[in-house]
């Protein structure tokens, strides 16, 4: 499975982005896609995840209420609707896919290269 990202760019805070990750290869085997992010000095941090059927949603505290996430499926791409950003929303974005369901937010199999989202003050 191949992910990329992409929809990053530089915006005011209380702005709005979309991120999108399209899938290709394997991508009937994809279960679930999630994003994370990471902050220059930051570890890398769950943000949000959809499982492909169903679309069970999940997602960090920092996040919920200001951001959604949805899937196409016949296009194979998940997008990140980002609304009322903050700086502290600043950082690379990263898509990721797996193939199992998991209780954890940490296993994930595949990832796409990552989308810099940049938030002024």
């Amino acid at each position: 499975v191949q992910l990329q990202a992409s929809g990053g760019g530089l915006v005011q805070a209380g702005g709005s982005l979309r991120l999108s990750c399209a899938a290709s290869g394997r991508s009937f085997s994809i279960y679930a896609m999630g994003w994370f992010r990471q902050a220059p000095g930051n570890e890398r941090e769950f943000v949000a995840a959809i499982t492909r059927n169903g679309g069970t949603t999940d997602f960090a505290h920092s996040v919920k209420g200001r951001f959604a996430v949805a899937k196409d499926n016949a296009k194979n791409t998940v997008y990140l609707q980002m609304n009322s950003l903050k700086p502290e929303d600043t950082a690379v974005y990263y898509c990721a896919a797996r193939s199992t369901s998991s209780s954890s937010r940490s296993i994930w199999s595949y990832w796409g290269q990552g989308t810099q989202v940049t938030v002024s003050s």
